[in-house]
């Protein structure tokens, strides 16, 4: 696979120079510590740096030509590669992956939602693997910079690639939907994350349809039937296939009286499975992958021993078992309805007789942060919990709402709460350590983990 001279043309608002110098490339990068030789360097400003600082460097490393920012241009005049001059790097950055993207013979499957999105693109990668060769975002790469890399760093030989989508703001979505132009297209849910900039679930479905709306025209689309809001999406699709727990659906998941197990039927297959992953969310998260497998043709023994080897992803619901006590690992980001998630599991916790939540702030969700966060009091006043410890300027609002018990305490410093949890008691205790990903409650976790392993 290359990157032609002619696709190059194909890039709006490009200028060329020395275009008879251009030869056929075979990767792109926008970091020059891992250019490769005979690549295209794209220098991108972001809030921290601007890679036309560095456009030499990567000449040095092997660039065999660079795309710059056309106000820029006058500072490359000693540069001999091609040089491809744009109106803006990213967009340009975001054209050659979409060339890249219809250059590779894979399927496109894309993934977004409110909650379960990187958890349901982890289970689905790992599904599909049985099958197929498939490459997958890393990391956080979900944005208008992740989605292009993701993109451009699979080979030719991919077959499957399956990408996150992620949004915080108006537009992210249709921008990278229209990258990935996918092939088969998901939305985990609807909820309340990220309201400070996408306003209400409302506004965050308008954001998240975007997926559906640039999916190729021979494409099918994912509809989560037991969310109200998708739900109401299904009449505008007619390559659709629904999946849910209850109701009319094409494919159907049940849980069984015996713990973790799972039942799905559609599609011409009955498969019932142990689902090695904690919370319901997971139940969720499963069915939405395994609704795609099936699409995509894996068999029934294919599903079964690829769910046997599921591991949970990092900082979402990890549960992590000590010879006194059980930590249990949420730390990776928090909102409402996450959080409600991560009650229920320590609630349902049966091997521990002490329940402890560590809980801080849920941010980025605007006007009412303050409300969400009292609101909160339902869940954990019926959680059956022994100690409730709380961190953060919002989770202080949830403090006085807490009933039934032994002890809650909020702590305004973060040292105060890391030498307090070093010196509690924990024997025969599950810890749960949930909170938004700027409030970095991994800290918390490292304070006991060190103590007892």
């Amino acid at each position: 696979m290359r990157i032609t001279l002619e696709d190059i043309f194909n890039i709006p608002t490009a200028e060329i120079y020395y275009p008879d110098k251009y030869k056929a490339v075979s990767s792109v990068s926008i970091d020059t510590r891992s250019i490769r030789k005979n690549s295209i360097y794209v220098a991108l400003k972001g809030k921290n740096y601007d890679g036309h600082n560095f456009v030499n460097e990567a000449i040095k490393n092997g660039a065999k030509a660079i795309v710059v920012n056309k106000r820029k241009l006058n500072q490359f005049q000693d540069v001999t590669v091609p040089i491809i001059a744009v109106k803006n790097t990213l967009e340009a950055y975001a054209e050659l992956a979409n060339i890249w993207r219809n250059k590779l013979g894979a399927t496109v499957v894309s993934v977004t939602g409110s909650n379960g999105k990187t958890s349901t693109k982890e289970i689905l990668a790992h599904l599909l693997e049985a099958k197929y060769k498939v490459h997958k975002t890393k990391a956080n790469n979900n944005n208008q910079i992740g989605v292009p890399l993701t993109i451009l760093s699979a080979s030719s030989s991919t077959e499957v690639l399956v990408l996150e989508h992620g949004s915080n703001h108006f537009g992210e979505i249709e921008a990278t939907a229209k990258i990935a132009e996918p092939d088969l297209a998901l939305i985990t849910n609807i909820g309340n994350a990220h309201t400070q900039y996408l306003e209400s679930k409302e506004k965050i479905l308008e954001e998240k349809v975007q997926l559906f709306k640039n999916i190729k025209d021979s494409g099918t689309v994912f509809i989560n039937s037991n969310d109200l809001l998708l739900k109401s999406l299904k009449k505008y699709y007619k390559n659709k296939i629904t999946y849910g727990a209850k109701g009319k659906v094409d494919i159907k998941g049940s849980k069984k009286k015996q713990e973790s197990r799972f039942e799905i039927s559609g599609l011409g297959k009955v498969i019932e499975v142990s689902l090695p992953l904690l919370g319901d969310s997971n139940y969720s998260n499963y069915l939405a992958a395994v609704s795609i497998a099936m699409k995509m043709g894996l068999s029934k023994k294919d599903i079964i021993k690829q769910t046997k080897s599921l591991q949970p992803v990092k900082g979402r619901l990890v549960e992590k078992r000590f010879k006194d006590c059980t930590l249990i690992d949420d730390t990776y980001n928090a909102n409402p309805e996450s959080v409600r998630i991560a009650l229920k599991v320590l609630k349902d916790f049966k091997n521990r007789s002490n329940k402890i939540l560590v809980l801080g702030d849920m941010l980025e969700l605007g006007e009412e942060a303050e409300a969400m966060h009292k609101n909160l009091a339902k869940g954990v006043n019926s959680s059956n919990l022994d100690e409730v410890y709380l961190i953060g300027k919002l989770s202080k609002k949830l403090l006085n709402e807490i009933k039934n018990v032994n002890i809650k305490k909020h702590f305004s410093n973060r040292d105060k709460l890391i030498k307090y949890l070093g010196e509690l008691e924990i024997t025969d205790s599950v810890i749960l350590f949930k909170g938004s990903r700027g409030m970095k409650m991994e800290e918390y976790l490292a304070a006991i983990e060190q103590r007892i392993s």
